[in-house]
């Protein structure tokens, strides 16, 4: 061993004097004492650290405990209970020292409950047990079912210590769901109100090109009404001559004169027209019930193209002349779903685009659709000035909208995203390359 690795006191001896030690050794045994003294110190801080982080973790799970409204049991592996919460102790009545100690089988009312909770922990090293309905007994003495929760604790190494329990009284689980089933049923309601709201909006947007669509057949059924009245004179003025005896001769010139085979040929073109007219009139009317009628959650198979095509004719009645929609549909996209709620998607785009290119000069919307792997896809792309980088990731949020007050009411989109869901589909929205919005429509083809 070389010298430097011999400790400063090996050449001392007990008799060695104080005198003798060199100046060296002096320095050697304060510089050693030193180090001791500052690893002690550095041990020290270490421990009031840790005892500082235990102490915090303690307050943690206290406070935990504490807070928590469902019951909590902590006991070994024999049924031995260490450890509960305050809620716990409410609902027993006990104190928490007379609960600790106690054997789990005295928190409950009947000897099933017993036996039941006996068996889950000794199966605890297989699978947990959940929601066990138990009979606790409660600070009044009565019977009452808690649902219960067993899972094993476990310590460091793995091994099995023993269980944690929680659980909640079924009463509260009752009224919990109750309330749940309560909340979500009000949420079906205002979202089904929304869908409603925005459908019965769009509706109000369409108003002048419907009223103009009507215009045609109306008029047509009312100018042929018109006709038939005229007609409906002369042929009683005939009759009237007839029934009045009148000569052969003289009805024949009253029928040259009344033009009576001219009428009889003009009548049946008349009454086709105007029997055309009615229908078309009935169709428009029948299409704006289904429009704007209260979702029934319709599932048929529909052509996806001639709701397109419907849509288009509705909205550009209403949209200034120059705004253009060039279509290149397939004739067939089959689709299962709702009608009038994909119209209602439809028109919100071809709306959409029309709004965000009134200030072009020659404002256009395209919309194409193809089949692709089992989809069907519908591209809508417009040439307006596109959608802000700000506004992409907020474009289908309920109440955002980049239209002026009281010209949009920021439901469309939410709603129309919210209708291809519950079909089956996606809607995306981004900014063509050379301008202009994008908007895709995905839905899943009907293949039956």
């Amino acid at each position: 061993m070389n010298d430097s690795d011999k400790s400063p006191f090996e050449h001392l001896t007990s008799t060695t004097p104080p005198d003798a030690m060199s100046e060296s050794t002096w320095m050697d045994v304060v510089h050693k004492m030193d180090e001791v003294y500052n690893e002690l110190l550095q041990h020290e801080v270490e421990l009031e650290e840790k005892n500082d982080e235990l102490e915090e973790t303690q307050q943690f799970i206290f406070s935990v405990l504490t807070s928590m409204s469902d019951l909590l049991v902590v006991c070994d592996r024999y049924g031995k209970i260490e450890e509960v919460n305050q809620a716990l102790v409410n609902f027993t009545g006990k104190k928490e020292a007379e609960l600790k100690g106690a054997k789990l089988n005295s928190l409950f009312s009947d000897s099933d409950s017993c036996i039941a909770a006996e068996r889950a922990i000794s199966r605890l090293a297989a699978e947990p047990a959940h929601d066990q309905e138990l009979q606790f007994l409660t600070r009044e003495g009565n019977a009452t079912p808690v649902a219960l929760n067993f899972t094993a604790r476990l310590s460091g190494s793995g091994k099995r210590l023993g269980a944690v329990i929680t659980g909640r009284p079924v009463g509260e689980l009752r009224r919990a769901y109750q309330s749940l089933r309560e909340a979500h049923d009000q949420l079906k309601r205002t979202q089904q109100q929304l869908l409603q709201s925005q459908k019965m909006a769009s509706l109000g947007q369409l108003v002048a090109g419907v009223a103009h669509e009507l215009n045609n057949p109306i008029s047509f059924v009312l100018g042929n009404v018109y006709a038939m009245t005229r007609y409906t004179s002369r042929i009683r003025q005939y009759l009237d001559s007839v029934h009045a005896g009148a000569s052969r001769q003289e009805l024949g010139k009253l029928r040259e004169e009344l033009r009576i085979d001219h009428i009889l040929k003009d009548l049946a073109p008349l009454l086709e027209g105007a029997i055309e007219g009615a229908e078309r009139t009935r169709d428009i009317v029948d299409g704006l019930k289904r429009f704007s009628a209260t979702d029934r959650n319709e599932n048929v198979k529909f052509n996806l193209a001639e709701i397109i095509e419907r849509s288009v004719h509705w909205v550009t009645r209403a949209t200034p002349a120059k705004f253009r929609v060039n279509l290149d549909l397939p004739n067939d996209l089959p689709v299962m779903g709702s009608p009038s709620q994909m119209q209602q998607v439809i028109i919100n785009l071809i709306q959409n685009a029309a709004d965000a290119t009134e200030q072009k000069d020659d404002p256009a919307l395209s919309v194409s659709a193809r089949e692709e792997s089992g989809e069907i896809i519908v591209l809508f792309r417009d040439n307006g000035s596109g959608i802000a980088v700000e506004a992409l990731d907020k474009m289908f949020d309920p109440f955002y909208t980049t239209k002026p007050v009281g010209k949009g009411t920021g439901l469309g989109l939410s709603v129309s995203y919210g209708i291809i869901e519950r079909h089956g589909g996606m809607l995306s929205a981004s900014n063509q390359t050379d301008g202009g919005a994008e908007f895709i429509l995905r839905l899943p083809r009907n293949a039956t």
